[in-house]
């Protein structure tokens, strides 16, 4: 019964590519977060680098309401320093809470595999201990990756004292893959593709955003 039901849940839900539909175009600057509508030149910059070279931002719209996202581009272009022969970088993944429980997060990483075959495998980050509800490591885990690697660090500006782990996630689909690789000093700057993501580091901040603390 509960099963039949999700699967009349999945029927009413189409993902749309709006790298190639303008009439979402919008959402290659705002994600799901609540936070105003704007362009900033970090993302443009990024977008103009990663447009021609394989991202893809998808959206997931389930009755007419988008309640699910996902980004991702190949090794090199995506929005973290991971590198990987024919490995195919997630950028992020988001349903909103309204729309958990019916497996839309798995229905938008299916949607990536399937469309990029000829990856060998697809990379991540996740975090462990962090105040952000986003990029969890036990949900990178459901959707299928698995923990490679760690960084533990503290963040220069908010909840100072707090120490967090920053995970390298793997999800391997070709039995010859070889496992991607991760620039631990660059992880450190923070990410400015993305002004609602955890890790953003604001384009008047100078230098790393994050510091390294070893055990």
């Amino acid at each position: 019964m509960g099963h039949g039901c999700c699967v009349g849940l999945r029927q009413r839900a189409r993902i749309i590519d709006i790298a190639k539909d303008g009439r979402y175009a919008r959402f290659l600057y705002k994600c799901l977060a609540p936070i105003p509508f704007r362009k900033y030149r970090s993302k443009e910059e990024y977008l103009e680098r990663a447009a021609l070279e394989g991202f893809h931002k998808k959206l997931l719209i389930f009755d007419g309401d988008v309640v699910g996202q996902i980004e991702y581009a190949p090794a090199g272009f995506s929005g973290y320093p991971i590198s990987g022969n024919d490995v195919v970088v997630m950028n992020c993944i988001w349903v909103l809470r309204r729309a958990k429980g019916h497996g839309f997060g798995k229905m938008l990483i299916e949607d990536m595999v399937q469309s990029e075959r000829n990856a060998t495998g697809f990379a991540t980050i996740a975090l462990e201990n962090h105040w952000s509800p986003w990029f969890k490591k036990s949900q990178m885990e459901k959707l299928g990756f698995k923990p490679i690697d760690k960084i533990n660090v503290k963040h220069k500006t908010k909840h100072k004292e707090q120490v967090f782990s920053i995970w390298l996630m793997w999800m391997q689909t070709n039995e010859d893959a070889k496992k991607p690789k991760w620039n631990r000093g660059k992880i450190l700057e923070g990410v400015t593709f993305c002004l609602a993501h955890p890790l953003y580091r604001p384009q008047t901040w100078k230098g790393n955003i994050l510091e390294t603390i070893f055990a």
